[in-house]
């Protein structure tokens, strides 16, 4: 990814002299590749509830127009779409050909089952010539790739957490954009006003919600969550100096009542003008922009997250897509997910907010840059933290238990427990979980 072409300036020049998103360039016919191919037949699509699945539908004719395959396509809330998947795939017939995952949930039980289709074999015989595999970011594939070297989905989206930042806040005290992990407390303390109703940080301390907050600062100190003999590494001196930093962000400079706040509820302070600071997914930026509900439209900073003690990563997660092993249609569903993921279909996401694309060609986008309903720092903040972004939770089968074992963790420190204690606890209680599931 070239540095230079997510700068503010390049990204506002570009803006300048697009046309309207409407006249995406599509790119479909090329050379003697036959969109036309598997005309006739219909697949049934499973999608997650989530601004791509809406994407996804709202454009679905033009796949059928442009395939002659009809498409039947459901869109379901993610709790229910993973007992839906597990038990069709267990099942060993599924009623959908194409399913919609989420990585850092359901890579590795997927993998586990080989319940998709590996897709490599196609990529050479299948794909049009405008695939370009390349243009797929590292982090979005590094997602779709399994241990054993399979590409069993396409990348559709990646989350990297941000810091978000009121700088009208920063401005009032005289305080820089934080260097380091230090100096995001060190800002936190100074902006903290809680006789005026500031929280000089917000984040999540609502359990289970709250530990990606905790790991992205684990992964800054360079932590692992297993050591290289496998054996789980979170009572480490780099587990416990993040939670160390956790804690004292949320109760230090914290709004009270922070260990019952989720996405949400920091989301709602921020825009209220009431946090300095909060560190979340890239996603929720729009309602920080719109003004019917936000008091902060065009004060807001959007940052990359500052480098820790050992690395400089961005907590990331992501969705894909891919075809069903027990589909009786894998050409045809390959065709709609090449679709699903391709250059026009990426730029649009990145121009409706509807996530951040995984193709490296939309951040250059003219036309989708022209439609941002985001500043174009958000898109900078964006890009930059894609090249630096690895995986907010292992990638494990239990991942949910791993989150509510931590989560009580994290949730008992703000309320007076021992970190390194509260570590040791969690460490001991979820071993035998993954080795379990590993087994």
């Amino acid at each position: 990814m070239n540095h230079s072409a997510f700068k503010r300036r390049e990204l506002l020049q570009a803006a300048a002299g697009a046309t309207a998103l409407g006249t995406l360039p599509q790119v479909f016919a090329q050379g003697n590749f036959d969109w036309k191919r598997y005309a006739g037949q219909s697949l049934e699509v499973h999608l997650i509830k989530s601004p791509r699945g809406e994407l996804l539908q709202r454009h679905q004719k033009e796949f059928e127009d442009l395939t002659g395959i009809k498409v039947g396509a459901e869109q379901m809330p993610e709790q229910q779409s993973r007992q839906k998947t597990v038990i069709e795939f267990n099942s060993g017939r599924t009623s959908f050909d194409v399913v919609h995952l989420s990585y850092h949930v359901q890579k590795r039980q997927f993998a586990k089952g080989k319940w998709m289709e590996d897709l490599r074999p196609m990529f050479a015989n299948a794909a049009p010539p405008d695939f370009d595999q390349k243009d797929y970011s590292a982090g979005g594939m590094f997602y779709a790739t399994q241990s054993d070297g399979r590409i069993d989905s396409l990348p559709l989206n990646l989350d990297p957490w941000i810091l978000y930042y009121n700088k009208e806040l920063f401005a009032a005290k005289g305080v820089a954009y934080p260097k380091s992990y230090a100096e995001i407390l060190e800002a936190a303390k100074k902006l903290h006003d809680p006789a005026n109703g500031v929280a000089g940080f917000v984040g999540r301390g609502l359990k289970n919600a709250n530990v990606p907050l905790w790991t992205g600062f684990f992964l800054g100190w360079g932590g692992q969550f297993f050591d290289a003999a496998g054996k789980l590494a979170t009572e480490t001196p780099e587990a416990i100096a993040s939670a160390t930093l956790y804690r004292d962000l949320l109760k230090t400079t914290g709004p009270a009542g922070i260990a019952g706040y989720n996405w949400n509820e920091s989301q709602s302070l921020f825009l209220q003008g009431k946090a300095a600071m909060w560190i979340d997914g890239s996603g929720f930026a729009p309602p920080l922009e719109d003004a019917t509900k936000s008091k902060v439209v065009g004060k807001v900073g959007y940052g990359v997250m500052p480098p820790g003690p050992k690395a400089q990563v961005s907590a990331t997660f992501g969705d894909g897509i891919g075809v069903s092993s027990f589909s009786k249609k894998k050409e045809a569903a390959f065709l709609y997910i090449v679709w699903a993921t391709n250059k026009a279909m990426q730029a649009r996401m990145l121009a409706t907010g509807s996530g951040a694309p995984v193709r490296l060609s939309a951040y250059g986008d003219k036309e989708a840059i022209a439609n941002l309903k985001v500043p174009a720092a958000w898109l900078t903040a964006v890009a930059e933290s894609l090249r630096i972004a690895k995986p907010g939770l292992p990638i494990i089968e239990p991942v949910t238990e791993f989150r509510d074992v931590y989560g009580i963790a994290l949730n008992n420190m703000l309320t007076g427990g021992d970190v390194a204690a509260e570590l040791k606890k969690a460490t001991a209680e979820f071993a035998p979980v993954v080795a379990k599931s590993e087994s």
